[in-house]
C-alpha cells in the first residue's frame, strides 16, 4: 500500500486549491493516475481549450472529466466511498473556506480530516455525537459567510454534532458526493455499530426476490440458467429506454472478468446487471431519504413524502398503499404494503409524476368572459406547408392546424378555373388547393380538438361571380355551423366562447348596414400584395396609401358578424369609434412599434376588442415572430406559422396546452379588468401582483439520444440543459448546468436555478437539452410549459423532438418548488432577504392625481395598506425564521419543517420533550421535559410565528374592508374623471397623468386586497400543515386527523404574494486559513 499512499499525497499536495474530485483508484494503476491527474491540471492540456462562445448564446468553459466511476446505488457503496475519503470544504463563520481531506474510520465510529493545526485525536467528530445530517446552506455559520452566494445548494451540508448542537459546515466538489456523505452519515446514525450487519441483512431485499421471481418464469428448463438473449430482452422490458447493445455487453464484460466461456447467464448474474444498469443513484438517494435508512419505504414513509414533497393533498394510508398496489413490482412488498426501490421508481416515471398539472389537461378556466378576454391559438396562411413565396399548399396543413386545436386558420381565397375558387398566396408562386376541398376538410375537422368557436379569416379577391359560388359551398357544406346572428348595437362586449361553442365565425370585409344592393365596394386587405412589395419602404409600414376597392356579394358579407374586418387609424380613435364586433390586423411591425410607443393603450384597447398579428412580409421562409412580444400587451390573435418548427412554435403550442388544449387560453386578471394598470414593456414588478420564486433542480437526464445528422462524435452525447423563462420583459431569463461528458444515458446534473416570476399568469418554462459541440451545440429536445401548470416536487419532463414528437423514453428528471419569499443570509448581501424590520420595508403608495376629492379619498388608503403589509410581511419573516431554526430553507413547507424537527424533539426514550396542543385553533407547544439551549430558541421562533399568524387572521378582515370601501369610493369618479379633471385645469400630459395615476391606485388597492386575503389563506394553509404533521410524528395532544386547525375560509384567491427586494452584491470563495 505504500505507493497508494504516495499517489494520495501527491494528489492532496498538487489539487491542493482545485476542484478537482480524487479518483477512486486502485493500487494496481496509481502511476498513470497521477499522469492523468497532472494532465488535467496542466493549462496547455486538450481538455482545457473546450470553451468557445456562440452568438446566440455565451458558452461556459467545460473540462474532460474523469473515467466515469462505479455507480452508487447501494448503503455498502457510501460507507466504501467514505473510507476511501473525498476532498470537502471546511466553511467557516469568518467567510473563511478551507480544503480539507475526510475520511470515515475503518471501524465506522469517527470521521476524521487533514491535514490540520489540531492533534489528529481533535480533527475528529465521533459518529455517536451526530445529532443531524443537514442539506443545503441551512446553518448560521452557511448564512451569515460571505461566500454564501457562491456556494452551491445542492453540494453544501452540515453535520451537527455534540450536546451544543455544534455545526461543521462542508461542501464537496459534486452534488453526487455529498449525497454519499449524508446517506452514509444518516445510515450510521440510525445504526450506530450495526450498520456492517443492516447492510448484510439488506441485501436480501425486495429486488432479490422480485428479480428471482421473473427469471425462474423465464427458466422454463430449470437449468438455473437462461441465455444471453433472454436476458437481454428480460431487462429490455423492464427497461424499455436500454439498448439492446448496451445490455449485451455487460453481460459479456461480468462473464470476461469471470473467465467465464459460455454465454448463458445465471440468477446472480442477471441481478448484478440489472442492478448496475437499472439503478438510478439519484433516485436511490432520495429513496433512502425517506425510507428512514430501511430498504422500503412503508406506508407512512410514502405518505410523508406525497405530502411534504409531491404536495398531495389529504394523504391517507390507503393513498400509499394504492400507489404500492399499482407500482410495487415484487409480490412480498404489495403483501406487506412496502415499497421498494424499484416501485419507487415506478412511481416517479408513471404519468402521476409528470412535471404537467393534470387538472389543466381538461377545460379548466372561465369560459363565460368575453371572446376578447382570451388568447385565442391562430394559424398564418394555414394551407401553406413550407415557405411563404414558392412553397406547396395542401389541405394538409388544415388538418394539421386544427388537430393541434388551432381556433383561427386562414383562407386567401382568389379566382381559380372552371368557376372554382381557390386558396393560395396571391402575387407568389405557392401553388393553389380548390376552396370547396379546403371547407370540406374544416368542416370534417373544425371540432376535433376543441368544441369552442373556430374563427375563419376570409381574405376575399374573387370576383362577385366566383364569391357566389364561395357562398354556395360555405352554406352547403358548413350550414347551420355558421354562426349568423347579428350582434346588437347596445353590447359592449362580444358573446363569450361558452355562448359559441360549435360556431364557426367569419373574419372578413362587410358591407355598411344600410346596403340594399346584392353587391356593394369595400377595401381589399392582401397581405400577399404586402408580400410581394417586401423590399419597399412601405413593407416595414402600416398601409397608409390610399387602399383599391373590390366589389362584396352581399350574401357573402352578411355571414361575417362577430368579426368584421376593420383599418386600424389610431387608439384614440379606436376608443371613441370602434364596436366591439370590429376586428384589426396588425402587421408584426407595426403590432411592435404599438408595443413600443403606446404600451398601455395596446393593453386597454385590447380589453374590449380583438387585436390580430400577423408576421411580417419580409418572413418569406416562414419564420416565426415570437408571439409571447404580443400576448403581454394582450392581443388576443397571433398567428403562427404552423409548419415551422422551432422555439416561437414550442412558446405557441406549450402555452395553449393549459386549458385542455381547447384553443382559448384565458388572460391575466390586470388585462381583462376595466380599470387597471399594465404596461407591456414592463421592467420591473407589476404593481399589485407580487412576484414569485421559482426553484428548480435539474437532476438528471434518461436516455438522450444523438441529435440527427450529427455524426462527428459517433454515438458520444455531451448534455447540458437550458433552463428558460419566457413571459414578460421583467421575467424573460436562462440558465444552464454544466456539461456532462459522454453520457446520454443517465447524465447526473444537480444543479439548482431560481428565478423571480413578477408576472405568474403569463410566464412559460421551457428545458432545452444541448448537446455540446466544438462545431455547433446540437438540439436534442426540448419541453416547453406555463408556469401555471408546473406541478411542484420531483417530476420528470417528458422531452419533445425539434418538430414536436415525442421522444421514446427521453426524459428530464427535476424538482420545482415555488415560494413567495426568499429568505436567509446577511440582507446586504442576499439581496432579497425578507428580514426587513418596519423602518425598511416598501409600503405601496398612492399616486396623487391633482384631482382634490379623489386623492382626499386615496388618502384613506394609506394607513389601511400599511397594516397590510405588515400583517403580511410579520408573518412570513417569522416563517422564515422557523424555518431557517428547522434547518431548512425558505423554499421548505411546514410539513417539512415539522418532519425535520420531530428527532430534535424526541428524547433518548422516545418520549417527546415537547407536544403539539392541537386542542386550540392556533397549535402551541407544551413542555414534556427540560429542553437544551438550541430547542429553546425553536419554540420562541414557533410561538412568533403563531402570534403573527394569528394577528393577520384576526385583524385582516377588517383591514381588507377598509381598503374595500376606499377602492368602491375612488371608483365613483371613474365615469366623470375626465371632466373632474378639465375642471381642475388639467389638460394634455398632465390629463393623461392623471387618467393613468387614477388606474395605477385602483390597481394597487386590488391587488393589495388579494394578496391580503391570499395571505389569510396561506396562514390557514400552514396551520392544518402543523395539525397533520403533529399527528403524523406522535408529537400533538387533543386532535384528530379531520381537525379543520382554524380554517374558515374558502374565498378565493390569487396565487400571488409579497414583493421581495432586488439582488445586490456578492462575495468571492477564500481557500486562505488563518
Amino acid at each position: 500500500m505504500s505507493e497508494l499512499k504516495m499517489w494520495r499525497a501527491s494528489w492532496r499536495l498538487v489539487a491542493g486549491g482545485s476542484e478537482l474530485p480524487k479518483p477512486n483508484y486502485s493500487e494496481q494503476n496509481c502511476t498513470w493516475s497521477c499522469i492523468f491527474l497532472l494532465c488535467n491540471l496542466c493549462p496547455y492540456s486538450a481538455g482545457s481549450h473546450d470553451g468557445r462562445q456562440r452568438k446566440e448564446r455565451k458558452k461556459t468553459v467545460s473540462f474532460s472529466s474523469m473515467p466515469t466511476e462505479k455507480k452508487i446505488s447501494r448503503v455498502s457503496d457510501c460507507i466504501n466511498a467514505m473510507v476511501d475519503g473525498s476532498e470537502l470544504k471546511k466553511v467557516r463563520s469568518n467567510s473563511r473556506v478551507y480544503h480539507r481531506y475526510f475520511l470515515l474510520d475503518a471501524d465506522m465510529q469517527s470521521l476524521r480530516w487533514e491535514p490540520t493545526k489540531k492533534e489528529s485525536e481533535k480533527a475528529k467528530i465521533d459518529v455517536k455525537s451526530i445529532k443531524e445530517v443537514r442539506t443545503g446552506k441551512n446553518t448560521d455559520t452557511f448564512r451569515t459567510n460571505g461566500t454564501y452566494d457562491q456556494i452551491s445548494e445542492d453540494c453544501a451540508f452540515s453535520i451537527i454534532f455534540g450536546e451544543n448542537y455544534e455545526s461543521l459546515d462542508l461542501v464537496a466538489n459534486t452534488a453526487d458526493v455529498a449525497n454519499i456523505w449524508v446517506t452514509g452519515l444518516r445510515y450510521l446514525i440510525s445504526y450506530g455499530k450495526h450498520t456492517l450487519n443492516m447492510i448484510e441483512s439488506s441485501q436480501n431485499n425486495l429486488r432479490s426476490s422480485w428479480l428471482s421471481d421473473l427469471f425462474d418464469e423465464d427458466d422454463v428448463n430449470h437449468n438455473k440458467q437462461i441465455a444471453i438473449y433472454a436476458a437481454v430482452q428480460l431487462i429490455k422490458k423492464l427497461n424499455p429506454g436500454l439498448k439492446n447493445v448496451k445490455i449485451e455487453l455487460k453481460f459479456k464484460e461480468l462473464h470476461k472478468a469471470q473467465d467465464k466461456s459460455g454465454s448463458d447467464v445465471t440468477k446472480e448474474e442477471f441481478a448484478e446487471v440489472f442492478h448496475d444498469l437499472c439503478t438510478r443513484p439519484e433516485i436511490y438517494f432520495l429513496f433512502v431519504q425517506f425510507s428512514s435508512n430501511k430498504e422500503f419505504l412503508d406506508t407512512k414513509d410514502l405518505m410523508i413524502f406525497l405530502e411534504a414533497e409531491q404536495g398531495m393533498a389529504q394523504v391517507s394510508e390507503d393513498t400509499s398503499l394504492n400507489v404500492i398496489h399499482k407500482y410495487e413490482p415484487s409480490k412480498e412488498g404489495r403483501l406487506k404494503g412496502w415499497l421498494s426501490l424499484d416501485g419507487f421508481s415506478n412511481y416517479l416515471m408513471s404519468a402521476e409524476c409528470h412535471i404537467f398539472d393534470p387538472e389543466h389537461k381538461s377545460v379548466c378556466q372561465d369560459m363565460n368572459q368575453p371572446l376578447s378576454h382570451y388568447y385565442i391559438n391562430a394559424s398564418h396562411n394555414t394551407y401553406l406547408i413550407e415557405d411563404q413565396f414558392r412553397g406547396p399548399s395542401d389541405v394538409t396543413g388544415y388538418i394539421r392546424a386544427l388537430k393541434m386545436g388551432c381556433r383561427c386558420v386562414e383562407l386567401d381565397v382568389w379566382d381559380g378555373s372552371d368557376n372554382e375558387p381557390v386558396i393560395y398566396t396571391g402575387h407568389t408562386m405557392t401553388s393553389q388547393i380548390v376552396f370547396r376541398s379546403v371547407i370540406d376538410v374544416i368542416n370534417k375537422y373544425a371540432f376535433v380538438a376543441s368544441e369552442f368557436p373556430l374563427i375563419l379569416c376570409l381574405e376575399n379577391h374573387c370576383s362577385v361571380k366566383q364569391q357566389k359560388v364561395m357562398f354556395q359551398h360555405l352554406k352547403k357544406i358548413l350550414g347551420d355551423r355558421i354562426h349568423v346572428d347579428s350582434p346588437k348595437l347596445e353590447d359592449c362586449y362580444l358573446p363569450s366562447p361558452s355562448e359559441l361553442k360549435g360556431k364557426i365565425l367569419l373574419k372578413g370585409k362587410k358591407l355598411d348596414t344600410n346596403c340594399t344592393a346584392s353587391e356593394g365596394e369595400v377595401t381589399d386587405e392582401d397581405e400577399g400584395a404586402e408580400m410581394s412589395q417586401r423590399m419597399s419602404i412601405e413593407s416595414t409600414e402600416q398601409q397608409t396609401n390610399a387602399p383599391k376597392k373590390i366589389p362584396l356579394l352581399k350574401d357573402l358579407s352578411d355571414l361575417v358578424t362577430l368579426c368584421k374586418s376593420v383599418e386600424f387609424k389610431d387608439f384614440p380613435t379606436s376608443f371613441q369609434k370602434q364596436k366591439p364586433w370590429e376586428l384589426c390586423s396588425f402587421n408584426e411591425v407595426f403590432a411592435t412599434r404599438c408595443a413600443c410607443d403606446f404600451p398601455g393603450d395596446f393593453v386597454n384597447y385590447n380589453k374590449k376588442f380583438l387585436a390580430r398579428v400577423y408576421p411580417s412580409p419580409m418572413r418569406i421562409d416562414s419564420s416565426n415572430m415570437n408571439p409571447q412580444d404580443f400576448w403581454k400587451c394582450g392581443c388576443q390573435i397571433v398567428a403562427m406559422n404552423y409548419q415551422t418548427p422551432g422555439l416561437m412554435m414550442d412558446l405557441n403550442i406549450g402555452w395553449f396546452r393549459q386549458n385542455g388544449n381547447s384553443g382559448y387560453v384565458l388572460r391575466p386578471a390586470i388585462m381583462r379588468e376595466q380599470v387597471s394598470y399594465f404596461s407591456a414593456n414592463t421592467k420591473d414588478s407589476v404593481p399589485g401582483v407580487s412576484p414569485q420564486l421559482l426553484h428548480i433542480k435539474i437532476i438528471s437526464g434518461q436516455n438522450f439520444p444523438k441529435p440527427k445528422g450529427s455524426g462527428a462524435k459517433g454515438d458520444v452525447v455531451d448534455p447540458y440543459v437550458y433552463v428558460e423563462i419566457h413571459g414578460i420583459p421583467a421575467d424573460c431569463a436562462e440558465q444552464r448546468t454544466k456539461t456532462v461528458h459522454q453520457n446520454g444515458d443517465n447524465p447526473l446534473f444537480d444543479e439548482s436555478f431560481e428565478f423571480q416570476i413578477n408576472l405568474p399568469e403569463l410566464a412559460m418554462v421551457r428545458f432545452v437539452v444541448l448537446d455540446d459541440d466544438y462545431i455547433g451545440d446540437e438540439f436534442i429536445g426540448q419541453y416547453t410549459i406555463p408556469f401555471e401548470c408546473l406541478q411542484p416536487g420531483f417530476r420528470h419532463v417528458p422531452l419533445q423532438s425539434l418538430t414536436g414528437e415525442l421522444l421514446p423514453h427521453t426524459l428530464l428528471f427535476v424538482h420545482v418548488a415555488i415560494t413567495n419569499r426568499r429568505g436567509g443570509g446577511k440582507p446586504h448581501k442576499r439581496g432579497l432577504s425578507v428580514r426587513k424590520g418596519k423602518k425598511s420595508r416598501e409600503y405601496a403608495n398612492m399616486r396623487v392625481l391633482q384631482i382634490k376629492a379623489a386623492d382626499e379619498v386615496f388618502k384613506t388608503a394609506l394607513l389601511p395598506l400599511r397594516e397590510a403589509t405588515d400583517l403580511r410581511e410579520n408573518m412570513q419573516n417569522a416563517i422564515v425564521s422557523f424555518k431557517e431554526l428547522c434547518g431548512l430553507s425558505a423554499v421548505a413547507n411546514l410539513k417539512q419543517c415539522i418532519l425535520a424537527l420531530s428527532p430534535r424533539l424526541t428524547g433518548p426514550d422516545n418520549i417527546p420533550l415537547l407536544v403539539f396542543n392541537l386542542s386550540d385553533p392556533y397549535p402551541n407547544l407544551e413542555l414534556q421535559g427540560l429542553l437544551p439551549e438550541v430547542l429553546k430558541k425553536v419554540v420562541i421562533s414557533y410561538d412568533m410565528m403563531i402570534q403573527t399568524s394569528k394577528t393577520l387572521l384576526e385583524s385582516s378582515d377588517g383591514v381588507y374592508e377598509r381598503i374595500l370601501q376606499t377602492q368602491k369610493a375612488a371608483m365613483e369618479f371613474h365615469e366623470n374623471l375626465h371632466d373632474l379633471a378639465v375642471k381642475e385645469g388639467l389638460k394634455g400630459r398632465k390629463l393623461h397623468k392623471a387618467v393613468e395615476s387614477f388606474t395605477w391606485n385602483i390597481t394597487i388597492l386590488k391587488g393589495q386586497a388579494d394578496l391580503l386575503k391570499h395571505a389569510r389563506s396561506e396562514v390557514q394553509e400552514n396551520l392544518k400543515q402543523i395539525h397533520y404533521s403533529a399527528l403524523t410524528c406522535n408529537l400533538s395532544k387533543g386532535g384528530t386527523a379531520g381537525g379543520s386547525s382554524g380554517s374558515t375560509d374558502s374565498k378565493s384567491r390569487r396565487s400571488l404574494e409579497a414583493i421581495p427586494e432586488k439582488a445586490t452584491g456578492e462575495e468571492e470563495l477564500t481557500d486562505e486559513e488563518n
